[in-house]
């Protein structure tokens, strides 16, 4: 009989500025992988929550008191002495100065440009979810009409926006196509992402920042689709995250959320739905969809949500 693994339950933090910066320290002497930086946290006591645990490591570590975490994601990760289930927040909001309690230190990192190392493996693949923005854009060429969206499109990245997922059903293979280039090129002078809907080919030959699959390509999928930077894929049920977690994506949406003109006469799941959908805690960031605005994007972040996609609300 195979001996169950035991596997700890760690509770990590990751302080996050208004700018973006994110706070990352050094283990220090006496613990394996010393040197190695990683964001703050520690192990579940017995009868703790993982929040409990959060805020009594980081008291105990670094000397602040936690005002607003959220949580963010779930990884388990085995190490050569361990394997670990980690619970990721987002902390937002806290009280004092940090402190290095236990002879380690700190510092304020932005992403894609570290100035520190070694990162503790475990660490690693979060960085790639804190690139992802609070918010993504949905196409609307079929609301708004092409040449009226594609005005919008320009005025939105002017100020800022850089997810765009390409989303046009109602159009034929050709037509998206031709979107798809003009669309990429007027996002790249503007530095912004765009992901293609279901359309795994032409993002590979278009050079596509990558794809986003509806739930039904997700689950013709055996294994992540190669050669793209950036996969995800949209959620409705547990079956789905599942697949979408076996397929190895790097975000999901899950809605809808609230009452919806895409949705006519669907109940939406609401705020409690979209709760017991992920609260369980999946590998990747899941953002909130349907009927939202950006100014969503706290509420859905109580709720486990890395934030909101936007349709209609991403355009007016």
């Amino acid at each position: 009989m195979t001996d169950q693994i035991r596997i700890v339950d760690v509770a990590v933090g990751i302080l996050v500025k208004p700018d973006g910066q994110f706070l990352l320290g050094s283990r220090p002497a006496g613990k394996p992988f010393a040197g190695f930086w990683e964001f703050p946290g520690g192990k579940l006591e017995t009868g703790e929550t993982a929040l409990d645990a959060l805020s009594r490591e980081l008291h105990e570590e670094m000397g602040i008191t936690v005002t607003a975490a959220h949580p963010w994601l779930t990884q388990t990760f085995t190490y050569p002495h361990a394997t670990v289930r980690l619970h990721f927040f987002r902390v937002t909001g806290w009280l004092g100065e940090i402190q290095p309690r236990e002879g380690q230190q700190f510092a304020w990192q932005a992403n894609r440009a570290l100035t520190v190392s070694p990162i503790l493996p475990a660490n690693g693949p979060i960085m790639r979810g804190l690139q992802l923005p609070a918010t993504l854009a949905l196409s609307a060429v079929a609301q708004l009409g092409k040449e009226h969206w594609l005005a919008r499109l320009d005025a939105a990245l002017a100020h800022g926006l850089k997810w765009l997922i390409l989303r046009e059903p109602s159009l034929n293979k050709a037509e998206y196509a031709d979107l798809a280039q003009t669309v990429l090129v007027r996002a790249r002078s503007h530095g912004a992402h765009v992901l293609l809907h279901d359309r795994i080919d032409l993002a590979l030959a278009l050079g596509a920042d990558g794809v986003h699959l509806s739930a039904r390509a997700a689950a013709a999928q055996h294994h992540r689709p190669r050669g793209l930077d950036w996969v995800g894929a949209s959620v409705h049920n547990q079956v789905e995250l599942t697949q979408a977690q076996q397929i190895g994506v790097d975000y999901a949406l899950a809605g809808h959320i609230k009452d919806t003109a895409s949705h006519p006469g669907a109940a939406p799941m609401g705020w409690t739905g979209f709760n017991t959908l992920t609260h369980a805690g999946w590998p990747f960031p899941i953002y909130a969809i349907g009927g939202l605005s950006a100014t969503d994007v706290a509420e859905s972040q109580t709720y486990g949500a890395h934030g909101v996609a936007l349709l209609s609300g991403a355009w007016q």
